[in-house]
């Protein structure tokens, strides 16, 4: 009774030689785990950043160089980058973030809050400027530079092809060009709304050329002389933005975006002075 109960039961779990044949193909391996690269945290403010274009310490995404300028320009310093971690890691899902020695990790937005604890001085009045109407005035700049010359530096970067672009979905850009200019173009229709990269005739060139070479050449007449934009005897917000657009801009493969700013002296001899007090502060 014992015998013929486990004889068939042992006989079930028999794998089928064709079977077994067909597994021998595709063997187990393991592999003992990977070690965490990253410690539980660092030991001193770290901005996650967008890697940098070549060997330097400055982001090449210009939301993340923003950031770094305007806590160099605040005159925090000793702080650290990480460029290994992908928005999809970052809190909300963009960069930069800030992890700090305590183990709290802040959005961008909570920056300049963390900023104003460290250095534990008295609110500027006016963010800065030196009066109401320069104040005013920086939110038009703002508007100019996240607008007419952000739309250039779409327009001109290099594009990846219709399929690339479906698999490397992280490299997207947070606002589609479409979104940045105005009026926006016509709406796609037909094969365009399947196959976008066909849809680019819908948008002007000539428009956005116009536009940035405008923007640049401005820039360039309202910078003049002075130490910073819009006669500020200190470092303000703008002045973070400013040199984040002008850098990538600097430094982009595009010869058409690139020259029109290598045209205006000051600019060039400014973005070189800020690029030293940035670099300066980051390890």
């Amino acid at each position: 009774m014992s015998e013929s109960s486990t004889g068939p039961s042992s006989h079930a779990m028999a794998i089928p030689p064709l079977v077994a044949q067909a597994f021998s193909y595709f063997p187990i391996h393991t592999f003992p785990p990977v070690e965490s690269r990253s410690t539980a945290n660092p030991t001193t403010p770290t901005l996650w950043i967008s890697p940098p274009r070549s060997a330097t310490r400055l982001s090449g995404d210009v939301e993340c160089l923003k950031w770094q300028a305007y806590l160099a320009l605040r005159g925090l310093d000793r702080l650290s980058i990480r460029s290994d971690i992908a928005p999809e890691g970052a809190l909300d899902a963009r960069l930069p973030n800030l992890q700090l020695p305590d183990g709290q990790l802040l959005p961008a937005r909570l920056i300049p809050t963390w900023a104003e604890e460290m250095l534990d001085e008295p609110e500027k009045s006016l963010e800065g400027y030196k009066d109401q109407e320069a104040l005013d005035e920086s939110r038009a700049w703002v508007s100019l530079l996240e607008n007419d010359v952000h739309a250039a530096l779409l327009f001109y970067q290099p594009q990846q092809s219709y399929v690339a672009s479906l698999v490397n979905v992280q490299q997207r850009p947070v606002r589609p060009l479409e979104a940045i200019l105005s009026p926006p173009p016509p709406p796609l229709f037909g094969l365009n709304t399947i196959f976008p990269a066909l849809g680019s005739s819908h948008i002007s060139p000539a428009q956005i050329d116009a536009k940035y070479r405008a923007a640049i050449a401005a820039l360039g007449d309202r910078l003049g002389t002075d130490k910073w934009f819009l006669g500020s005897s200190d470092p303000t917000p703008l002045d973070a933005l400013v040199f984040a657009y002008v850098h990538t801009l600097l430094h982009t493969a595009n010869h058409i975006v690139r020259m029109e700013v290598t045209r205006r002296v000051n600019l060039v001899g400014w973005e070189l002075r800020v690029r030293a007090l940035v670099s300066a502060a980051f390890k």
